[in-house]
C-alpha cells in the first residue's frame, strides 16, 4: 500500500545520489512511498515497475534492476535474503530520516546486517536467524579476537546481504540520504567492500567525488545516460508511435521486447526512417517482436526493378516469341 512520505532537500545535494543516474533517482524516490513503515520491500524488479513506473513502457524491470544495482552500490539501500529464503531490501538510514506516527508492525524479514535488533515479520520478534549467530559467537570458543563478531555462513552465503562499503566512511558505518554516516545497529564486522571493482564508470566511488561531478546526463530519460545516434529519435518514441498505432495497448512483455530491439537497431547506427519502415509493416502483420529486425531489414535492402539505360523510367522487359504468333500478328499478317 502506497503511503505518503518525505523528502529532505539535502537529497538533491547528497555525492551519492548524484552518483547514480536521474532514474534510479527517481526509483529511490518513489521506494519510499512504497516501502512499509519500517523501510523495507520486496526486492523484485518487476513489482517495482508496475508500481513506480507502470505509464513508461519503455522502463522496463531490466532499467529498474540497474536503477536497483545502482543504489546498491552507493549504499542507499540494501538488498537481502530474508530468514524465509526470499529476496527484500530495505532504505539504509529510514530510521534516521522518516518519523512515522504508530508504525504498523512489517510483515517482512529483518536485515541481521543493519537491523538485527528490529521486529522480523515472520519470526514475530527477533530474527532467529540473528539469534543463531549470536549463539555461535557466545558459545564457540575462538583463538580469534575477531572471531566472536565474524559472520554466520548463512549470510555468507547469500547474495545480496551485504552492502558495498563507501571508502571513508569504515566497515561498521552505513550512508543515509544527508550525506552524513551513521553507525549501522547492530551490524557485525566483516561486511566490507565486494573484492572485485565495478565495471561501470558512474558507479565507481573510489576516485575523489566533487559536487555534481557525477551526474552524467541529467536531462536523459535513458537509465544509463545514453542517448540515440541521432540525438533526437529515441527507442521510447519509436515505441510510443508503435503504441499510437495500435487500437489497444499491447501487454509489457511484447512492449519491453520491441523496446530492447528497437534501442539496439539505433546503437548500430541504421537510419530512424527504415526503422519506422520496419515497424510499420509489423504492426501490420504482428506476430513475435523478433520479426521486427528482418523487417527492418527488407526496408533497408529493398530491391529495385532493373530499369533502361536510354529511358530511365522505363522498366526493362526482356523479349520473348508469343506463343500464338498468329493472332500476335493479325493485322501484319
Amino acid at each position: 500500500m502506497a503511503r505518503i512520505r518525505t523528502v529532505k532537500p539535502d537529497l538533491f545535494v547528497n555525492e551519492r545520489v548524484a552518483a547514480c543516474s536521474v532514474t534510479a533517482v527517481v526509483t529511490y524516490v518513489g521506494l519510499f512511498t512504497q516501502s512499509d513503515d519500517h523501510g523495507r520491500h520486496r526486492d523484485n524488479p518487476a513489482i517495482i515497475a508496475g508500481l513506480l513506473w507502470p505509464l513508461r513502457a519503455e522502463h522496463t524491470p531490466v532499467h529498474v534492476e540497474e536503477d536497483l544495482q545502482q543504489l546498491a552500490d552507493a549504499g542507499l539501500i540494501c538488498r537481502y535474503t530474508g530468514c524465509d529464503g526470499k529476496r527484500y531490501l530495505h532504505i539504509t538510514g529510514w530510521y534516521e530520516h522518516q518519523k512515522i506516527d504508530r508504525p504498523s508492525q512489517s510483515r517482512f524479514p529483518v536485515c541481521v546486517s543493519h537491523n538485527r535488533d528490529k521486529r522480523c515479520g515472520p519470526c514475530k520478534g527477533v530474527c532467529v536467524e540473528a539469534e543463531a549467530n549470536t549463539r555461535g559467537a557466545l558459545d564457540e570458543p575462538s583463538v580469534n579476537p575477531h572471531r566472536a563478531v565474524d559472520p554466520h555462513p548463512a549470510q555468507l552465503a547469500r547474495p545480496h546481504s551485504d552492502r558495498t562499503t563507501v571508502p571513508g566512511t569504515g566497515d561498521n558505518t552505513h550512508p543515509d540520504t544527508s550525506g552524513t554516516v551513521s553507525p549501522a545497529q547492530g551490524e557485525p564486522a566483516g561486511q566490507g567492500r565486494f573484492a572485485e571493482a565495478s565495471t561501470n564508470p558512474p558507479r565507481n566511488l573510489a576516485e575523489a567525488s566533487t559536487s555534481g561531478s557525477r551526474i552524467m546526463d541529467p536531462g536523459s530519460s535513458s537509465p544509463t545516460g545514453r542517448t540515440a545516434p541521432d540525438g533526437t529519435v529515441t527507442a521510447g518514441n519509436l515505441l510510443a508511435e508503435y503504441v499510437g498505432s495500435c487500437t489497444q495497448r499491447p501487454p509489457g512483455d511484447v512492449l519491453g521486447h520491441l523496446g530492447r530491439l528497437l534501442k539496439k537497431l539505433l546503437a548500430e547506427g541504421i537510419d530512424v526512417d527504415h526503422i519506422r519502415v520496419g515497424l510499420a509493416r509489423y504492426a501490420e502483420i504482428q506476430g513475435h517482436p523478433s520479426r521486427l529486425p528482418s523487417l527492418v531489414n527488407d526496408a533497408m535492402n529493398a530491391r529495385v526493378p532493373a530499369q533502361t539505360g536510354s529511358r530511365p523510367g522505363v522498366t526493362h522487359r526482356a523479349w520473348t516469341n508469343p506463343v500464338d504468333a498468329a493472332a500476335a500478328y493479325a493485322e501484319e499478317l
